[in-house]
């Protein structure tokens, strides 16, 4: 099969370099706004590089958007009229009103749009699921995540980025509605600048924490931070009647423990990339499996919807000083 990517930055390297990989993959096409850039990512790889004003109209079975969140429509409305599988990063747009135009194209369209959460196939995570839905966890009581990335945003990427709860907690709330099969009810949330100001001039934060309650009745405790000195640090603890399973807890694991009787903190993760490498892999090669028809769309678009429903109740819920029932952002 045929692939194309657009985008040939961080994520759109990432991408190229799982497809080429993959024996089913016959060719991988890039495209970049800046043409070179695509060109040198072709080289790299053994792939083709095309015009910027041939991305959407490549012949191509499948394809994977790689661009910034704000050059998302300009492809989406290209590529989904051709009915073929489209890998897109989160967040698909800012605004429930974009994101839903997207899904709705999509769906007219016949096209399968999978969502950029890669945290669903990181293993431990994955463990995680596969606990709960065995019943091996019980009655599921409760659960804490922690998202920290290690270095803070560059000061160009702030305006554009959503905010904290648009752009880092969307991978949370997915963790939440998939880990639990249930909706979220209710979020109460609370952002700071601690230290890098830069947050403050765009009205965005370096340190968040929300409280979230599922419809099921799980409640859900989820802190955000722009920076940890230590590394990159991104885990999770599920608490239920019949055991307790954490995951992203291990030797890498950017923590220093005051009992001494553990191996953490050895050779810290240093960002995302070195956190979810593996999974972002098995997220290509589950892309790759969703074109040739062999499983069903493992990240449906609905998980980019109702994720930013929950980012955007984060901001009213600071903003009234309330806890703020989900349902009601439209």
């Amino acid at each position: 099969m045929r692939v194309l990517v657009v985008g040939a930055g961080r994520m759109g390297a990432i991408r190229v370099e799982d497809l080429v990989a993959d024996p089913r993959v016959s060719e991988v096409l890039i495209a970049n706004r800046n043409e070179q850039r695509a060109q040198d990512l072709a080289a790299t790889w053994g792939a083709t590089a095309l015009r910027w004003d041939q991305a959407t109209a490549a012949v191509a079975d499948a394809v994977v958007v790689a661009v910034g969140t704000d050059g998302h429509d300009h492809i989406l409305s290209g590529v989904l009229p051709h009915g073929i599988p489209v890998l897109c990063e989160k967040p698909v747009a800012l605004t429930l009103e974009d994101t839903a135009a997207a899904i709705a194209l999509a769906q007219s369209s016949g096209s399968p749009l999978q969502i950029g959460f890669q945290r669903r196939f990181d293993e431990a995570i994955r463990g995680v699921y596969d606990t709960i839905q065995s019943g091996n966890l019980g009655t599921f009581y409760s659960m804490s995540i922690a998202s920290r990335d290690h270095t803070p945003s560059h000061k160009d990427f702030i305006p554009g980025s959503g905010g904290i709860f648009r752009d880092l907690h969307v991978h949370d709330f997915d963790l939440v509605r998939w880990l639990t099969g249930s909706e979220i009810a209710t979020v109460f949330a609370s952002k700071q600048v601690r230290e890098y100001q830069d947050y403050a001039e765009f009205d965005d934060a370096d340190m968040s924490a929300i409280s979230v309650t599922t419809v099921s009745g799980v409640q859900v405790v989820i802190t955000g931070a722009r920076h940890d000195a230590v590394g990159h640090d991104v885990r999770l603890e599920a608490f239920g009647s019949k055991d307790s399973v954490s995951a992203g807890l291990n030797s890498r694991t950017p923590l220093r423990a005051m009992e001494g009787d553990l191996a953490l903190n050895t050779n810290p993760y240093t960002g995302f990339v070195d956190r979810f490498r593996d999974a972002f892999r098995q997220e290509t090669q589950s892309f790759v499996s969703l074109t040739a028809g062999e499983i069903e769309n493992p990240t449906p678009p609905d998980s980019a919807l109702e994720s930013l429903r929950a980012a955007i109740a984060c901001e009213e819920s600071i903003r009234t000083q309330r806890a703020v029932n989900v349902a009601d952002i439209s």
